[in-house]
């Protein structure tokens, strides 16, 4: 089989993925539009909901940039590496699991956006985990 990406290759694409999402954060807000959804609840359910938001985003943005910029350092077979991909893949993949558990398909059926939505991040999901789950077995020698 031809092999188009090195593994290197698509940490990087992954990290790139992964902070382009992290600043999707930046106008999500509006995309959803929660100003309208969040404009009869308190103060405080307010700010949590912008505050959760801005550090999922920044979140993602420092997730992404390990692989942006140390794809090479993290499949390098150290301790180090072997915890962070490690860390990644269980973060990412409990990410890919709410996608089918803890989201309600009352979100979505029906809605042709949403749905083409809920596709795109679950396949954006289930590669991302995939990605770090192979980095992984090759940082820790399994395979």
């Amino acid at each position: 089989m031809i092999q188009l990406l090195s593994l290197a290759e698509q940490l990087r694409l992954v990290g790139f993925a992964l902070v382009v999402m992290g600043l999707v954060h930046i106008v999500l807000p509006r995309l959803l539009d929660w100003p309208a959804d969040l404009s009869g609840t308190t103060l405080l359910t307010r700010q949590v909901s912008y505050a959760h938001l801005f550090f999922i985003g920044a979140a993602c943005v420092v997730l992404g940039a390990l692989p942006l910029f140390c794809a090479p350092e993290l499949l390098g077979g150290t301790p180090l590496s072997t915890v962070l991909l490690a860390g990644q893949t269980a973060f990412w993949g409990l990410r890919w699991a709410a996608q089918f558990v803890y989201f309600s398909p009352l979100l979505w059926r029906g809605k042709p956006l949403f749905t083409l939505g809920h596709v795109a991040l679950a396949v954006l999901w289930t590669w991302v985990t995939g990605v770090f789950a192979v980095a992984l077995a090759r940082s820790a020698g399994w395979g």
